[in-house]
């Protein structure tokens, strides 16, 4: 890790924060057992080395109507690095599609997708 080094009190914030983003800092200090002030300090530090790069709400899919949760290995007849970065860009046009990432192995990418239900998916997944 280049530019900051991390010791085991920032480990334990990050993982603290993983679980829990939206604590307060007196909470988050109390967990690892650090007072605030110091506690605040490393959080900024972290955040300002981009190891901590933002603060996400976790949804309830089913909730919101998305009672399909589905993850779809795609492999390309191509993967030319202009292939790869135009179907990496189609993705995030994809009302389906949440995620997806490239990986390497028989498939080329890993799509995380949400749907109402199984044909609202096969309809919207025929498309790719």
């Amino acid at each position: 890790m280049a530019g900051i080094e991390l010791d085991q009190m920032d480990l334990k914030i990050l993982r603290e924060l993983q679980n829990d983003g939206r604590m307060t800092n007196v909470e988050l200090a109390e967990r690892v057992g650090i007072s605030a002030p110091p506690c605040l300090r490393r959080v900024r530090k972290l955040e300002e080395a981009g190891i901590i790069e933002g603060y996400h709400a976790m949804l309830n899919n089913s909730k919101l109507g998305y009672d399909l949760v589905a993850f779809c290995m795609v492999g390309l007849k191509h993967q030319s690095e202009v292939n790869l970065k135009a179907f990496a860009a189609a993705t995030e046009k994809w009302p389906i599609v949440r995620q997806a990432w490239m990986v390497s192995g028989e498939s080329d990418f890993l799509l995380h997708c949400l749907a109402e239900n199984l044909t609202a998916f096969q309809t919207s997944s025929s498309r790719f």
